[in-house]
């Protein structure tokens, strides 16, 4: 598989400094890039032929009171770097093709550990108290494109002529918008809009949710903050990477401009990912279906619930 990747971050037109953080991380060459505006993606990830161990793609859009939010999102994006370029820190194996242990499940239990170092960081330090971080991460391999999400940071797919987005939000008007009470249109504007039910490192337990895409040729992957999907819509996104005509530094450049035209009020940061290569089947539709993720751990707690709301009150 050959992999076309660009990333950006930019601070905005009126935030003072930049939370936003990403992550760019090649496990088979153990090349990786972090950080905010300005940073550079050096040329050799510009394209290259993914290993065995794969890829992971990282958004993650910090908040907190002062230097709070950046300090989250960088811890955030720094942990699972070290924790997945270090092998033997996950139960002594390496994920890839010679290991029982999944790309997404290492990279889902890095997540986990993360939000327990950071929320133990708000904690013991009042400067960073209440700190917290979104973070919605992508683990490319055999084909597969896994996704995690903590927050509102977004995930979409390109295929054909469609866009699709592949996460859901975890925010008040998206829970609003699924019980009916709000409708897509009015989520857009809600005065409720920047709230989201979970973050990384603000409580000390997370429910990061996981999904599946298997890939086909020419795909292309967008990860970002919300300074970028909160000023476009997915179609404008779709227009400006038709417009750039495939190249995908320009269309990281133009998404920034467009947003920044639009007000800017917020940091922005994507990852543009794009897939090649004979071992992807090509799209036989643009359907793009995303299959739902499930761990043990989460069946035993559903298990528990569903004994706990069936036990008679006599059984207490």
């Amino acid at each position: 598989m050959i992999v076309e990747l660009f990333a950006k971050s930019d601070i905005g037109r009126v935030r003072r400094g930049n939370e936003d953080n990403f992550l760019l991380l090649d496990l088979s060459t153990g090349r990786s890039v972090t950080g905010s505006e300005p940073v550079e993606v050096p040329v050799e990830m510009h394209s290259f032929d993914l290993g065995p161990r794969g890829l992971v793609l990282v958004v993650s859009d910090g908040m907190g009171g002062a230097l709070a939010g950046d300090v989250a999102s960088r811890m955030a994006v720094e942990f699972v770097r070290d924790t997945l370029a270090d092998a033997s820190s996950i139960n002594g194996q390496t994920p890839g093709e010679e290991s029982d242990l999944s790309l997404i499940s290492c990279l889902r239990q890095a997540v986990l550990d993360a939000n327990s170092e950071v929320h133990r960081q708000s904690l013991s330090d009042a400067r960073f108290s209440g700190m917290g971080a979104t973070f919605t991460g992508a683990a490319v391999n055999n084909r597969t494109l896994d996704l995690v999400q903590v927050g509102d940071s977004r995930a979409y797919l390109v295929r054909g002529n469609q866009i699709k987005l592949t996460t859901k939000d975890q925010s008040l008007v998206q829970q609003l918008v699924d019980v009916g009470q709000i409708t897509e249109e009015d989520a857009e504007t809600h005065m409720f809009k920047n709230v989201i039910l979970q973050a990384l490192g603000a409580q000390s337990e997370i429910v990061p949710v996981t999904g599946r895409v298997r890939l086909c040729r020419h795909d292309i992957l967008l990860l970002c903050s919300d300074g970028l999907s909160g000023k476009l819509r997915a179609e404008d996104m779709h227009q400006i990477l038709t417009d750039s005509g495939g190249d995908l530094a320009a269309a990281c450049e133009n998404m920034v401009a467009e947003a920044n035209a639009r007000g800017g009020e917020d940091n922005i940061t994507l990852i543009l990912a794009h897939f090649d290569g004979a071992d992807l089947p090509a799209p036989k539709q643009n359907d793009i279906s995303i299959e739902l993720l499930r761990w043990p751990e989460e069946d035993t707690a559903m298990a528990e619930e569903d004994d706990e709301a069936t036990r008679s009150p006599d059984a207490v």
